[in-house]
C-alpha cells in the first residue's frame, strides 16, 4: 500500500506502538483517523501531526461506542487495530474481570469491528491489519489468557485472509516481539531484543508496503519463537518449565 492520501483508521493510537505508527504513517502522507479512549492524548498526537487528521475517541469494550464511531467514518482505505490489554500472571491469581477484559480487547472487539466493516470494505477493497503477538505462537508460562487471545486473533486473521482475498481486501497480521511500552513494563523477567516503539512502527509501515502476510519483528527473536511452534510437545514443555 502507498499510504499517501489514504484514509487509515488506527485503533489504539494514543500510546505505545499505535502512537508511534500514527507518527510514522503521518510522515508517509496518510490521512489518519485516530482512535482510543483518551481524547486528550489523541488531541495531543494530532497536534504533533499538525492537526491534519481526525480524532475519533472510542472504547473498544463498549459496542455502542464502536458503532457510533464507525457511523462517523466517511472515507476508509484501511483499518489497523493496535489496541491491547495485558495482565501477566498465573490464571489462579486473575479475576473474572481480568479474563473478560483481555478477551474482549484482544479478540472479541477486533473481530466484531471487522465483521461490521466487511460489507463496506468489500465494495471498494482496502487494508485490514490486526496486531497479535509472538505470545500467540504457543502457550507461554504466566501468559494466559493473553497468549490464548493472541493465538485466537492469529487464527482469525489467517482465516480472514483466506476468505477475503477474492474480495480485494488486503488482510495482514502483525506479530511484534518485545517493544518498550506500558504493557511490557508490567513484566518482571528479562525481555530479549527489546526495541523502541518508533522502530516497531517503521517495521510495520515497511511491512504493510510490502507483500508478506505476517509482519513480525525483530526477526532473530521472532524466528526463534516460530521454532517453538514446531517442537514436539515433550521438548517444548521441558523448555517451558525452565522459562
Amino acid at each position: 500500500m502507498d499510504f499517501k492520501g489514504r484514509h487509515i483508521w488506527i485503533i489504539g493510537a494514543s500510546e505505545g506502538i499505535g502512537r508511534a505508527l500514527a507518527l510514522e504513517l503521518g510522515k508517509r502522507g496518510a490521512k489518519l483517523i485516530l482512535s482510543a479512549r483518551s481524547t486528550d492524548k489523541l488531541e495531543a498526537l494530532n497536534a504533533q501531526l499538525d492537526d491534519n487528521h481526525t480524532v475519533l475517541p472510542l472504547d473498544v469494550t463498549d459496542v455502542h461506542s464502536v458503532q457510533q464511531a464507525i457511523g462517523k467514518i466517511q472515507n476508509l482505505d484501511g483499518l489497523i487495530y493496535m489496541a491491547g490489554e495485558y495482565r501477566p500472571g498465573p490464571i489462579c491469581e486473575m479475576t473474572a474481570n481480568d479474563l473478560s477484559q483481555m478477551m474482549l480487547v484482544n479478540f472479541t472487539a477486533p473481530a466484531d469491528i471487522v465483521r461490521t466493516l466487511l460489507p463496506h470494505m468489500r465494495a471498494s477493497g482496502g487494508l485490514i491489519a490486526l496486531c497479535a503477538s509472538v505470545a500467540g505462537y504457543r502457550g507461554l508460562p504466566n501468559g494466559q489468557p493473553y497468549s490464548a487471545c493472541k493465538a485466537a486473533l492469529i487464527n482469525f486473521t489467517e482465516t480472514l485472509r483466506a476468505e477475503e482475498a477474492r474480495n480485494g481486501i488486503d488482510v495482514r497480521l502483525i506479530c511484534p516481539g518485545f517493544v518498550r511500552t506500558r504493557m511490557t513494563e508490567k513484566n518482571n523477567f528479562r525481555m530479549p531484543m527489546m526495541i523502541e516503539p518508533a522502530e516497531a512502527a517503521r517495521a510495520i509501515a515497511d511491512g504493510l508496503q510490502g507483500t508478506a502476510f505476517e509482519i513480525h519483528f525483530p526477526k532473530i527473536f521472532t524466528c526463534f519463537m516460530k521454532l517453538l511452534r514446531i517442537l514436539p510437545d515433550g521438548l517444548y514443555f521441558a523448555l517451558a518449565r525452565r522459562l
